[in-house]
């Protein structure tokens, strides 16, 4: 066999892999910041409605559900981006913005992933099937409200609570008040750390014409960022009290609590790395809510290890 010949097979393996490395940017599986802020809130949720007792294959469902779901909305909001990517500094290396694959592509990977993330709660009851359609389309419509809507964020804080509601719905086959307060809390939360994602790329949506809540907040986004912490950590706070959680639950709140003063600290001088770093450190705010929720069901528990974590 020839030289050129036996390149053939490689360079045919090479081309392969290169476009599954841009499909796996696309969805951001190289980036989970966003599946840990979807799936944080959303375990919180499903531990405080079962009362710390769900199933092993609920919490896989739900964690599943999380990836694919948040994969499919990175690969739309790409798509949907695809024309001003290439001048944000932060997202000028997406695929799409690279040419590396069609924008085709990246809405049939988005439609399979949504399909697959449905398929996963049809074993759910009727009402939590039903919640999947508004949270698929808010996931669709949300990239394209950047063009006109003077807050987008605000939009995206109820795409990314919804995975709460539908914790609830899936146990109880209908959403009691504690959820909905939480999807609330939850709100605040997701607005406050996406408008520090948005500080990071102001001075790119400005020349570009989009629209942010970094932007039409001017020189008041860091107080109203603050603000909205401050709301999220009461509102725990009162959800705490709704579902009768003990002093764990209330530690937790007291760590995200002194992580939300810490961002005030990276976000108050408004530069690009220490907003950057602020939006990040979410995933750790939203970790101590978590884990302060399980470990006081956990300690409630009669006996060890609790019964979620058996099959």
């Amino acid at each position: 066999m020839s030289r050129d010949s036996a390149a053939l097979p490689r360079s045919r393996w090479a081309r392969i892999a290169a476009r599954l490395d841009a499909y796996e940017r696309l969805i951001r599986l190289d980036r989970p910041i966003g599946t840990l802020l979807l799936l944080w809130p959303t375990l919180t949720a499903l531990w405080i409605a079962t009362s710390g007792s769900p199933s092993v294959v609920v919490v896989v469902i739900f964690v599943l559900g999380t990836l694919l779901m948040r994969s499919a909305g990175c690969a739309m909001n790409d798509y949907a981006d695809r024309n001003f990517d290439a001048f944000v500094e932060r997202t000028r290396n997406r695929p799409l913005a690279r040419r590396e694959i069609e924008p085709w592509e990246a809405l049939a990977l988005a439609a399979v992933l949504a399909l697959a993330a449905f398929l996963l709660i049809v074993r759910f009851n009727r009402f939590t099937a039903l919640l999947s359609i508004p949270a698929l389309a808010i996931a669709i419509a949300y990239p394209f409200f950047k063009r006109f809507f003077v807050l987008p964020q605000a939009f995206l804080g109820i795409a990314f609570s919804f995975g709460i509601p539908m914790a609830f719905a899936a146990v109880y086959g209908g959403v009691p008040a504690g959820g909905w307060w939480l999807f609330a809390a939850n709100f605040f939360w997701v607005f406050a750390y996406d408008t520090e994602y948005a500080m990071v790329d102001r001075d790119d949506d400005l020349k570009l014409g989009l629209r942010t809540s970094a932007i039409a907040l001017g020189r008041f986004d860091v107080p109203a960022v603050m603000a909205c912490y401050a709301i999220y950590l009461g509102m725990l706070l009162l959800v705490g009290r709704m579902q009768s959680l003990g002093p764990f639950f209330y530690a937790g709140v007291l760590v995200a609590t002194l992580l939300a003063l810490w961002h005030y600290v990276l976000i108050r001088k408004r530069e690009r790395a220490g907003c950057f770093r602020a939006f990040l450190g979410n995933h750790w705010l939203g970790l101590a809510i978590f884990a302060g929720t399980v470990a006081d069901y956990a300690m409630r528990a009669p006996q060890w290890p609790p019964r979620w974590l058996a099959l």
